[in-house]
């Protein structure tokens, strides 16, 4: 145990080890044939908590508990944490959900102990750090981020709308066609986009369903694999002669491996099934917005329409103001004319009626 500080467990379960793909990062590869022992120690040389686990002599799990580590439950028997200095993520696959909830209680109390040791240890540094240090480390500028160069999400997205908001006037009449169908087409685009908003998420969920799906097949495929091993193991086992009671144990161990691997299987078919009804109900809600996409280009092209009609009117009315301006015109024009023969006439009643009086 000198690898890891020494001394005994501070608590033990068995578990099966996987570890991620490094190749893939998605699918997990079984480090330990069978179930092993996990153990938590602590290393006093080094004031620190870790999770080891051997397979014989070869250690598959050498991994030390960081404050910033989870141990997250995927499901009712397996959990997993990623170690960053390790470079890969771990998985412990139960035989019951008590051990995981133990396992996980024992991470999260051994988690907390860490952080608490890790901040006694920077106050010691503090504490013995000199004058000096702390004046020249008063003095480092902390280092150029993009939010600082380039201004924050907040910032960037302030739109200027000040510009251009002087209202326009509209027909009142001859808009009335058009301004329907703008009511329409927002009611259609607000649908879409929330269509398009589940949409996403349901594509998002699908492909990750996806990806989830063809993880379990491997899984199911590396369980199967493991479960026709075990069964001739059994065989094997049951026809060798002599050490009876190993035999009888090992074969104890290998049916209660068996009936987990065949539980796992059958929550992974419910699984699959489950996520079968998730992919129909998705292809329904897109043949659903493939519909609404449909109605929405019909209604912009109605739209465009009753846009030339209107333009096509607003011509004809300004056309029709302006032989209107000019009839008032030529109309004023003649009334002047008529006014002016009308005083002509009215003179010349004017001096025939004196001209008669002196005759």
């Amino acid at each position: 145990m000198g690898g890891w500080g020494g001394g005994e467990p501070i608590y033990s379960t068995r578990a099966h080890v996987f570890q991620i793909d490094p190749s893939t990062k998605k699918n997990w590869v079984p480090t330990s044939k069978h179930a092993v022992t996990v153990s938590y120690f602590y290393d006093s040389t080094r004031n620190v908590y870790r999770i080891i686990s051997l397979d014989g002599s070869k250690a598959i799990i050498n991994s030390t508990i960081t404050p910033n580590m989870t141990f997250t439950k995927t499901s009712q028997k397996f959990g997993q944490w990623a170690d960053s200095r390790a470079n890969t993520v771990y998985g412990l696959g139960f035989s019951s959900e008590h051990h995981l909830l133990k396992f996980a209680e024992k991470f999260q109390e051994f988690k907390e102990a860490a952080r608490i040791a890790k901040e006694k240890s920077q106050e010691k540094m503090e504490l013995t750090s000199t004058p000096s240090q702390e004046s020249t480390a008063g003095d480092i500028q902390s280092p150029l981020t993009p939010e600082s160069i380039n201004g924050t999400d907040d910032e960037r997205a302030t739109p200027d709308v000040t510009q251009n908001s002087e209202p326009r006037a509209e027909p009142t009449q001859n808009a009335l066609p058009f301004t329907h169908s703008s009511t329409i087409s927002k009611h259609w685009e607000a649908e879409l986009a929330a269509l398009k908003g589940n949409n996403a998420k349901l594509t998002a969920a699908l492909l990750e369903s996806t990806a989830n799906v063809k993880q379990w097949k491997q899984q199911l495929a590396a369980y199967q694999e493991e479960a026709e091993r075990l069964h001739k193991r059994v065989t094997e086992l049951e026809c060798m002669s002599g050490q009876a009671n190993v035999i009888k144990s090992h074969k104890t161990e290998l049916n209660q491996t068996i009936e987990e691997l065949e539980s796992t299987l059958k929550m992974k078919e419910e699984e699959i099934e489950r996520l079968k009804e998730e992919m129909e109900n998705a292809r329904q809600l897109q043949a659903q917005r493939d519909t609404l996409t449909k109605k929405l280009q019909e209604t912009e092209t109605r739209n465009k329409d009753l846009e030339l009609q209107l333009a096509e009117l607003e011509q004809r009315l300004e056309k029709s103001q302006t032989e209107q301006e000019a009839f008032r015109k030529n109309l004023k024009t003649l009334l002047e004319i008529l006014d002016g023969k009308i005083f002509e006439l009215t003179e010349l009643r004017d001096n025939l009626a004196k001209l008669i009086e002196c005759s």
